[in-house]
């Protein structure tokens, strides 16, 4: 990206409570398949157009299609079953489980993302960047009777996503981003991890992104840690950004970042998801002049901590706007 400092989500975006009720409807039989799939275009449609006016430079779809980080994506793989009888809330998780080794499905690898990216391309000038949820955080939510090495449940995964990942290009994908929510939570696994990562990555030619968090479901931190268990493993992935979060966090990993001799680009978070507090522009302008003392400018990117989606529409509008402005600040001495 020519950009210098370029301002980017991570992925998703606030769920208003309208759409919270409506998503909900359908699951409880309240409205058609239709109906949902018209309200969604409506409301990714206006995240787009809200992330715009905050002036990012990347924008995203949201997410608004999805329920949560991981059913939108197992309900469409062969092999996994979830049960016919929905949620009373949206948000929760399925109760999916291993029905036979999941595999790519032949009428439609992209698993309906191609779908939803064509939709966010058609709607915005600027660069898009698209998320897939990694193959092993999603085999954390899924009970495997199948497999005697729960690997090889990751494994297959990725296979899948490597398929949906190449539709996707296919589809005009240029920033591809895997997220990996459940990886800290269990880091004596990143050789597993970093494995799968590089089944999806290895064949599909876009820049590649991982987001690696803490954990936030309802904006709450699932796990606590440091980011010096991604090294080295990470270093021989076919990733071009690693993602993570330091604003809730300080930036005292930034260090382990910079020694780790990880030498592509840094997407930092500069503002905190999990707090409704509105950081000012020279708070984000602090944490970027902090970060450039350990990654180049050329090589950064600025980034909320984690996806908005727990946040009232208007914080997290305030929030991006205030990265925004700390980033032309910090650009402008650059330049």
């Amino acid at each position: 990206m020519e950009q210098l400092l370029p301002t980017a989500v991570v992925g998703s975006w606030p769920v208003p409570e309208w759409l919270e009720r409506h998503k909900t409807d359908w699951h409880r039989s309240r409205i058609s398949r239709t109906q949902l799939d018209e309200i969604h275009d409506c409301a990714v449609t206006a995240a787009i157009k809200e992330q715009e006016l905050a002036g990012l430079d990347v924008v995203s779809d949201g997410e608004l299609r999805r329920d949560n980080d991981v059913d939108h994506l197992l309900a469409r793989i062969p092999g996994i079953a979830v049960p016919p009888t929905g949620k009373d809330f949206y948000y929760d998780y399925d109760d999916a489980r291993v029905a036979s080794s999941p595999v790519s499905p032949d009428d439609a690898p992209g698993l309906g993302l191609d779908a939803d990216l064509a939709f966010t391309l058609a709607r915005t000038d600027r660069p898009v960047k698209f998320s897939l949820t990694g193959p092993f955080s999603l085999a954390r939510r899924v009970t495997d009777t199948v497999h005697d090495d729960p690997a090889d449940l990751v494994r297959a995964l990725a296979h899948v996503l490597a398929g949906a990942a190449g539709a996707l290009r296919d589809a005009g994908a240029s920033i591809l981003q895997i997220d990996e929510p459940f990886l800290a939570g269990y880091p004596e696994q990143i050789d597993l991890a970093v494995e799968a990562i590089d089944i999806v990555t290895r064949d599909v030619d876009v820049s590649w992104a991982l987001h690696v968090c803490y954990g936030n479901r309802y904006a709450r931190p699932l796990w606590e840690g440091h980011y010096d268990f991604l090294f080295p493993a990470v270093l021989d992935t076919r990733v071009d950004q690693l993602v993570l979060e330091f604003a809730r966090k300080g930036d005292e990993d930034l260090p382990v970042i910079a020694r780790s001799g990880w030498d592509r680009a840094v997407g930092v978070g500069v503002v905190d998801v999990k707090s409704r507090v509105v950081e000012t522009p020279e708070i984000v302008e602090a944490r970027i002049r902090r970060a450039l003392e350990f990654v180049p400018a050329q090589r950064l990117v600025v980034n909320p901590d984690c996806g908005l989606r727990n946040l009232p529409t208007s914080v997290a509008i305030a929030k991006l706007r205030a990265m925004v402005d700390g980033a032309a600040k910090v650009r402008a001495t650059l330049t």
